[in-house]
């Protein structure tokens, strides 16, 4: 994790329970989940703090951020379109970055901001044309990703405006941590949207269309994943723009997204404020 003690800088650290050793200053990066950073995270024995005591920041900046779009077949059927026959990719701007509490800002311009809880796996080495076999040796973490999304920018400016409606600033929440790929199996990894107390999505990596091998494979063809890079797996059935009537994110609504071994995202979100 990357955390801050009181208004300090932004350190390293390693979760066992609810106890955050000290892992060293954090780059502006964060932790890139390679081997060799795991390894030294282990061997960490820094300053011990109490996990309520300490601020969490965004486990990381990805140097990319790829969304997987229709990815649940809930969800495919909840909008009312088909199958896709091969993933359906967009981009997260890495600027739309935030961690666990920090405020989800809704822009003047957007009228139907909606929740979207995604299981986030960030890729750990180099990997350019992986086998859907060996691909997830590929994956150096997993994480809980709250893909934000303006549905009025993405879905009713010409031709469909996805990169600016997924990459508001705040659009990204990330975090609470990153926990190691070796705890997970990768069909298996639950995720769960609550908003303001109501369960909104209640899922599992089970009910993917295209699963993570998969998603891995398609997208390092031609494209090369680096360490750090962020995959936001899709999300399942419940979304805001598709229930009746329509539920988006209001001011005052907090947002808490559960990935199994990960932990819980949270976030407020409020409209944003005329400058003074």
């Amino acid at each position: 994790m990357r955390f801050a003690v009181r208004n300090g800088e932004a350190r390293l650290g390693r979760l066992d329970g609810e106890v955050v050793t000290d892992a060293g200053a954090a780059s502006r990066d964060g932790f890139i989940p390679t081997a060799e950073a795991w390894a030294a995270l282990a061997d960490a024995d820094g300053a011990q703090h109490q996990l309520v005591d300490v601020r969490l920041l965004a486990p990381l900046r990805p140097p990319k951020i790829l969304g997987i779009g229709l990815n649940y077949a809930s969800h495919a059927d909840e909008s009312e379109l088909e199958i896709p026959p091969v993933p359906v990719v967009f981009a997260k701007l890495p600027t739309s970055v935030i961690g666990p509490d920090e405020d989800i800002v809704i822009p003047f311009e957007e009228t139907r901001t909606d929740f979207e809880g995604e299981v986030g796996i960030i890729i750990g080495r180099t990997t350019y044309r992986a086998s859907v076999e060996e691909a997830w040796a590929s994956v150096g973490a997993v994480t809980a990703v709250h893909d934000v999304s303006g549905r009025r920018a993405q879905l009713e400016t010409p031709l469909r405006q996805f990169t600016i409606g997924k990459s508001f600033d705040t659009f990204t929440p990330v975090g609470p941590c990153l926990a190691s790929p070796d705890e997970f199996n990768p069909e298996k990894i639950s995720v769960r949207t609550t908003v303001s107390g109501e369960v909104m999505q209640d899922a599992n990596t089970s009910d993917l269309i295209f699963p993570i091998a998969q998603l891995i494979a398609y997208l390092s063809q031609g494209i090369t994943l680096e360490p750090g890079d962020l995959i936001a797996t899709g999300t399942p059935g419940g979304v805001g723009d598709s229930r009746v009537p329509p539920r988006y994110l209001v001011d005052g609504d907090r947002v808490d997204i559960e990935v199994g071994g990960v932990g819980t995202l949270s976030n407020n979100v409020r409209a944003e404020r005329p400058v003074v």
